[in-house]
Formats: C-alpha cells, structure tokens, sequence
C-alpha cells in the first residue's frame, strides 16, 4: 500500500511585528483587552506580496527534503488571500520555483486551506497520480484587513509554511482524516468587496467589510473541531491519550483550550503559536507544525492531531503519523529582502489609502450585498 510520508518542511515569516500596544495607537483597546480574549500579544505584517513568502517557505521546504524543484510533480497552493484570483497562484509559484514538471491548483477553504490542500495531495500520492508534492499554506490578511474594525484588525497576521509529501511503502504520514462545513452558517464569518460578485460595482478592492460573529464562531468551531477530532480519532482505532502532540489551527487561545478539554488532550501537549503569531488562517497550522519540530516538541513515530476550521463554515481534522527523520537534510540559502519600515507603518499605510479613497468600512457594510443572509440560505 502507498502512503504519503512528510520529508520536507520550512516556513516563512515576515520580520514586521505588530504588538497590541501598535494597535491601541488607532484602535479603543489595549493589551489586556486582546490579551484576554484571544490570547495574543503579538502578529507579523508583510511587506512583501503572498508569493514571495510562500516561494521563501517552499525553497525552505525543499532544501529540508533534499530535493530540488524539478523534482515536484504537483503544488497545491492553500490560501484564502490569493495575489490574484486569474490564473492561479500556485502556477506563479510554479513558475518563480522553476518547478517546471509540477501541476498547480489553489485550495480555498478559507483558515481549513492548508490542511484541505494537505488532504488533496496525500489521496493523489495514494492514489498514484504522482509521487511527489509540495503543500503550502499562506495568507496575506494585512492587504484586505479593515484595519478600523477592533473586533477583527486584532486577531489577524501574515506568515506562510509549506510541507513536501512523497510517495512510500511505509506506514507514515496523513492516515485519516474528516473533512466538513457548516454551510448554513457561513454568513457569521464573511468579507464583503472580495470577489466576482462586487465587479462592475462601487466598491473597490481594498474597502472591504468584515462580518465576525464573535460568540457564534466560537461555538461553531469548538463544536466543529471537537466533533472532527472525535471521528478521525475513531477512524484509526487511536485515543486521544495516544496523541504526542496537538497541532491546532490558531484562531483564538480560548478556543483550541475548550477543544482540548472536550477532546480530552493536557494543554501541556497542545502546541500554541497564537501569541505570537496570532490567526494567520491557512498558514497557523503548518507555522505551528515547522516551528514543533524546530523546538523538538514532536518526535519520530510521534502521533499527530491537526484540527481546524474556517469561514464557510468549513471544519477538519487531521491524524498524522511521523515518520523517523525529524531534521532538515539541508538548509536554503533564501531570505525575503529586507523590510524598511515597522510593521505600524505598513498597517497606517494601508489605512492611509483607503482613507484616500474617501472610503469607510462602516459606509460599505450596508452597500456590498442588499441581502445580507448566506448564500443558499431560506
């Protein structure tokens, strides 16, 4: 039987760091007000496009592996931010890695991309369309955040990862996985100006509005990752006391704390980024993941659990086994060029300019869509 075996990892972080003490200089809050309710201190902002993070994270990646790019028969480009939306960005990455004999797809399931992108090139592996494939996860929140908003400009940050997936007879790798959405509520957490839907309008891009349903997206996803981790642990016969280490997507510290302890996995295995980072969507989860092996959290043969959930309602988890390598077999020499500005002038930046297009994000909320209920809803 073939199974697809993690042999390359790598990640990218932007150096601009936005503190919550940055954010209270144009926002009504202040460090203890985000603090306690979200668990975050600090999150990066990019001065660089989505793609030169995810190219830095995948030259990373595959230097780790001992592979070069020609030897990737497949990216899939995970994301919810892509720098365009035709063609595809994974097809630019492609092209800047010079992986010349990779197809390239972009995954969107919003903060789930990653591990959705993860499920897609592991049935391929098994399957036997390829042998070997690059799996990234980036996002550049910063570009499109409504930066006036407190209730979303706290939580959000750049960063991208990237993990490579080869073909092999051993047991290793993603072994299950349950994949779902709740699509009826897909209207608690959306981004208005964003898509086909606002072409030929007036809205611009850039003058995006935000709808975060704060208390129903907590309930929604300690709901949905709980149950998730409940069904793809049973798929395998494994209990969650058998679990070395919980990799989380990073939304928010009191949310991966209540699904731990449905789940019934110590805090003391669950490995947090989210104070640091805080919720980078698609890129939290294999952030979290280079940066456990990097701080020797997770072993050979450790077990591995990853749940998940994102805007539409989409929700995941999945179940990994490791193989017995956890140390890079080589190390790029890329870096992303240097940032000449704090990450407080790139944020004031980016709200300069919209303010520059006598737009608010207050003005747009009623303007995007006249109706307001998810689509497909009664």
């Amino acid at each position: 039987m073939t199974y697809a075996a993690v042999t390359g990892w790598g990640k990218c972080m932007p150096p601009a760091i936005l503190s919550n003490a940055d954010l209270a200089t144009f926002l009504d809050t202040d460090d203890e007000w985000i603090t306690t309710r979200t668990g975050m201190k600090e999150r990066r902002i990019s001065h660089v496009n989505a793609i030169e993070m995810a190219y830095v994270a995948a030259m990373r990646t595959l230097a780790c592996a001992g592979l070069a790019a020609s030897d990737i028969d497949l990216i899939v480009y995970g994301s919810c931010s892509n720098d365009e939306m035709v063609p595809n960005t994974a097809s630019a990455l492609q092209y800047k890695l010079g992986a010349g004999n990779a197809a390239a797809m972009d995954v969107n399931t919003a903060c789930t991309s990653f591990l959705y992108s993860w499920s897609t090139a592991n049935a391929m592996i098994r399957s036997g369309v390829v042998r070997r494939a690059l799996v990234v996860g980036v996002e550049l929140i910063s570009r499109y955040m409504d930066w006036d908003n407190r209730g979303v400009a706290v939580l959000f940050g750049d960063g991208a990862a990237a993990i490579v997936l080869e073909a092999t007879e051993e047991r290793t790798g993603l072994l299950a996985e349950t994949l779902g959405c709740y699509a009826d509520a897909r209207g608690i957490l959306r981004i208005g100006g964003y898509g086909a839907a606002y072409a030929n309008s007036n809205v611009t891009f850039g003058d995006m509005s935000w709808i975060f349903d704060g208390p129903q997206i907590f309930k929604k996803a300690v709901q949905g990752m709980t149950d998730a981790s409940a069904k793809t642990l049973d798929k395998v016969g494994v209990s969650s006391s058998d679990i070395d280490l919980v990799v989380p997507h990073q939304a928010n510290a009191r949310i991966i704390e209540a699904v731990a302890k449905y789940a019934g996995i110590p805090m003391a295995k669950v490995h947090l980024t989210v104070q640091k980072y805080g919720n980078m969507s698609a890129a939290t989860v294999p952030v979290a993941l280079v940066e456990a092996l990097e701080e020797g959290r997770l072993g050979p043969r450790g077990k591995l659990l990853m749940p998940a959930f994102g805007a539409g309602l989409t929700l995941c988890s999945h179940y990994a086994e490791w193989g017995e390598r956890t140390s890079p077999k080589d190390v790029a020499d890329v870096e992303l060029p240097p940032c000449e500005s704090t990450a407080l002038e790139l944020v004031q930046a980016i709200r300069a300019a919209k303010d520059i297009r006598g737009r608010s994000a207050a003005g747009l909320a009623g303007a995007y869509l006249v109706d307001q209920r998810p689509y497909g809803a009664q």
